[in-house]
C-alpha cells in the first residue's frame, strides 16, 4: 500500500513455522485511529506493507506444543508480539519483547522492520499462541472484543492508574478520532465521578455526550483558557496545541496522560509551567497483552461497551474503500459475523 492507495493482494499463505505457533483467520477488525492515519497519508509511512491490527477471529491451526487453544477457538489477538517468557514480558512490558525485533507488530512493518501481516487478511500467524492469544467471551460478538487487540485497552490502561490512586477523580479528555470516545468510557466504568470532554467535532462530542460525558465543543488551542483545573487530564487529540492546553489544564500535582508520541522527532512541552504546579506527564506505548485481560474482564461484566464507538459496519471485503472512511470508528466483518 501507499497513500490513498489501499489493494488487495495475493501472497503465500502463512503457515505454522514453529510448534509454539497458531494459525488465526481475522473475522472482525476494526480500525485503528493509526490505521486511518496510515491509509491517508498522515503517518507519512512508505508502503508496500499490510494494514490492520485490531482483530478478534477463529483458530485454524496449532503447533504441536500448542496446549490452550485449539482449531475453532475463538480469540483475540493482541497487536504487539510478545513471548511471555523473556525478562520484560515477566515484568509486563510486552511491548518490549526482547524475543523478537522492537516494536513488532501486526500491520505495522514501517516501526518494526519486519512484515508480520495485517488484519485484514485471511490468515494471521500467531507466533508464542498460548502466551498471544486471549479467549474471546462466549455470548459476545466478535465486533466487540476486536478493539481490544490495542485501542479499547490503551483507553482503559491510561485511565485505570490514575483512577486507582484517586478513586472518582474528574477527568478532563480532549478528544480527536476514536480513542478519545473509548477513554470517556473506560473513565466513567473505571468510577469518575465527571468526565468531561473537549473537542471540535460535531459527532464525536454527540457520541461524547451519549456516552455520558460533559461535552465542551470547541478547537483545543494553546492559548485557550482552560475549562477547570483537573486532577486527571487525557490529551487524545495528539497535537502540541492539545498538549499544551491539557498541561495548563491540569491542576497542582496532577497527572496529564498523553496518547500518542506523534510523528515529529520533537513536541515543544510546557517545563517551567509543569515545575511550577507539580505535573506529571505521561506517555508510553500499551502494553496490550499485558493489559488486556483486566479490560477484557470490564466487558464481560458489562462496564465497558466499546462496541458503542463503532459508526460504520463494513464487509470485509470493502476494506480497502471503507478504511478511509472519516467516520469515527470502522469494524469489517466478514460475512454472518456480528
Amino acid at each position: 500500500m501507499r497513500p490513498n492507495l489501499l489493494e488487495w493482494w495475493d501472497v503465500p499463505e502463512p503457515r505454522l513455522r514453529d510448534d509454539r505457533d497458531a494459525i488465526v483467520a481475522p473475522l472482525a477488525v476494526t480500525r485503528c485511529d493509526l490505521d486511518l492515519s496510515i491509509a491517508t497519508g498522515v503517518a507519512g509511512f512508505e508502503g508496500p506493507f499490510a494494514i490492520g491490527h485490531e482483530a478478534a477471529g477463529i483458530v485454524t491451526a496449532v503447533g504441536d506444543s500448542v496446549r490452550t487453544f485449539a482449531p475453532g477457538d475463538e480469540v483475540i489477538v493482541p497487536f504487539q508480539i510478545s513471548c511471555g517468557q523473556c525478562d520484560r514480558c515477566r515484568r509486563g512490558h510486552t511491548n518490549a519483547c526482547t524475543s523478537v525485533p522492537f516494536r513488532s507488530s501486526y500491520g505495522l512493518k514501517p516501526v518494526c522492520g519486519v512484515e508480520f501481516g495485517g488484519a485484514l487478511s485471511d490468515l494471521l500467524r500467531v507466533p508464542f499462541a498460548d502466551h498471544m492469544l486471549v479467549r474471546h467471551p462466549n455470548g459476545h460478538p466478535l465486533s466487540q472484543t476486536a478493539s481490544l487487540a490495542d485501542a479499547a485497552t490503551d483507553a482503559y490502561s491510561a485511565i485505570q492508574p490514575w483512577l486507582q490512586r484517586e478513586p472518582g477523580g474528574s477527568v478532563l479528555v480532549i478528544g480527536g478520532l476514536s480513542l478519545g470516545l473509548l477513554i470517556v468510557q473506560a473513565a466513567l466504568a473505571l468510577g469518575a465521578r465527571r468526565v468531561v470532554y473537549l473537542d471540535d467535532d460535531a459527532a464525536r462530542c454527540g457520541l461524547a455526550k451519549a456516552l455520558g460525558a460533559e461535552v465542551h465543543e470547541a478547537r483545543p488551542r494553546a492559548d485557550m483558557t482552560p475549562i477547570g483545573a483537573f486532577p486527571i487530564v487525557v490529551d487524545a487529540a495528539g497535537t502540541t496545541a492539545s498538549l499544551h492546553l491539557a498541561v495548563r489544564s491540569t491542576g497542582p500535582s496532577g497527572v496529564c496522560q498523553r496518547m500518542y508520541g506523534g510523528f515529529s522527532e520533537t513536541t515543544p512541552v510546557l517545563l517551567r509551567h509543569m515545575y511550577g504546579i507539580g505535573v506529571t506527564l505521561r506517555v508510553g506505548r500499551v502494553h496490550a497483552r499485558a493489559e488486556l485481560p483486566a479490560c477484557l474482564d470490564h466487558v464481560v461484566s458489562g462496564h465497558l461497551h466499546p462496541e458503542r464507538v463503532l459508526t460504520r459496519r463494513a464487509r470485509f471485503e470493502d476494506a480497502h474503500e471503507a478504511i478511509k472512511d472519516p467516520t469515527i470508528k470502522v469494524v469489517f466483518l466478514r460475512d454472518g459475523i456480528e
